[in-house]
């Protein structure tokens, strides 16, 4: 007769951990599985459905790993290189020079005597030899007014402003960049100006580079990039002014000189800034107008000059005329009705009016009338 072991007090056996729904015999779940919903329970509750949620990885989220770049992103900005004298440089290269030829002597000696150590010494010699390449080629001279700019391998390492001869790391390679005032006189251009007449202006911008590695390695070429933003800030302000105004309220290329090249080389500079160059002054050279308008504009000036003029000619006459007759009557010298007054100004003022010499003429019919 066949016992139950359960009856003797024992422990069931261990049951196997059963796997979730969907899961292979393997224990990887079947996405398909996974993916089918559960039906509702008659009681209106579901189960919990299981999904299956990948592991981050150790170290945090990739977001958190990723490096944060600044807003300036991966711009070049320049700073000093270091570097020692190039003179203890050349002495040392000049020292394992020397002694590079002793040992090769010497070992050319000893070889030639069947020694193993003449071997040796024209090893070290070779070795010494290269030393010394190695020691010149990282001397570089610095000009006044000029500075180095270094790189190894493309990296940008510094830049090297001290003047004289300096010692760096023989690997780099050295690009020579003039920090020197420089000038760029822009070519005469034609541009129309706020009134849409055509005019010829030209300017001179002086400048300087400031920032060697934005100079190099920010735009592909910062003389041809200078000379281009000139000439685009002389267009955008001539556009922006009219050649003269006749209101005294408005600004003109002709009669705000100083205001205007102000304005030109804040903008220049504003242009160039990217490029590591700063703009020391900048002049407008030329002005005048085009050559088809040339006369017309020259007619309206006169016209307009004569205008003014005569407007100051005749408010001088009145107060002439008016000083007169005051004159003539305070003192009583006549006494003056209203048509003598009258004629008396008409004559005044043809006569400080008049282009030409006024010829005097003597009327003898108002003195016959009195006879009568």
């Amino acid at each position: 007769m066949t016992q139950n072991p359960n009856q003797h007090g024992s422990p069931p056996p261990p049951q196997p951990p059963q796997p979730p729904p969907g899961a292979h015999p393997g224990g990887h779940a079947d996405p398909r599985r996974l993916q089918q919903p559960v039906p509702d329970q008659p009681n209106g509750s579901q189960q919990p459905q299981h999904q299956w949620q990948p592991q981050q990885p150790l170290g945090g989220s990739p977001a958190r790993r990723r490096r944060i770049a600044s807003p300036e992103g991966e711009r070049v900005r320049e700073s000093p290189a270091g570097g020692v004298s190039g003179y203890f440089a050349i002495v040392g290269a000049v020292i394992l020079l020397l002694l590079a030829l002793l040992l090769a002597v010497f070992g050319l000696i000893m070889t030639a005597a069947q020694a193993v150590v003449g071997i040796i010494l024209i090893v070290v010699a070779v070795l010494c030899f290269i030393a010394a390449m190695f020691m010149f080629k990282g001397c570089t001279s610095v000009a006044p007014g000029n500075a180095v700019v270094l790189q190894l391998y493309g990296r940008y390492v510094g830049t090297v402003r001290q003047s004289g001869l300096r010692f760096v790391n023989p690997l780099y390679s050295k690009i020579q960049v003039s920090t020197r005032i420089r000038n760029h006189e822009t070519s005469t251009l034609k541009v129309n100006d706020l009134d849409g007449n055509p005019i010829e202006i030209g300017a001179v911008v002086v400048w300087q580079v400031q920032d060697t590695a934005q100079a190099l390695f920010e735009v592909d070429d910062f003389e041809e990039f200078v000379a281009i933003q000139a000439e685009t800030a002389v267009r955008h302000i001539a556009n922006s002014y009219a050649y003269d105004s006749s209101e005294p309220n408005r600004m003109s290329l002709r009669d705000n000189a100083d205001e205007i090249t102000s304005k030109l080389s804040n903008e220049v500079a504003a242009r160039v800034a990217a490029a590591g160059v700063t703009v020391i002054e900048s002049r407008i050279t030329q002005l005048a107008y085009a050559a088809e308008i040339a006369r017309a504009m020259l007619q309206r000036q006169q016209a307009t000059a004569v205008v003014a003029a005569r407007q100051l000619i005749v408010e001088g006459a009145v107060g002439m005329v008016e000083t007169a007759i005051e004159q003539i009557e305070g003192r009583g010298i006549v006494k003056l009705g209203q048509l003598e007054r009258s004629d008396l100004v008409s004559n005044l003022m043809i006569v400080l009016c008049g282009d030409q010499a006024a010829q005097p003429t003597i009327s003898t019919t108002r003195n016959q009338e009195s006879g009568n």
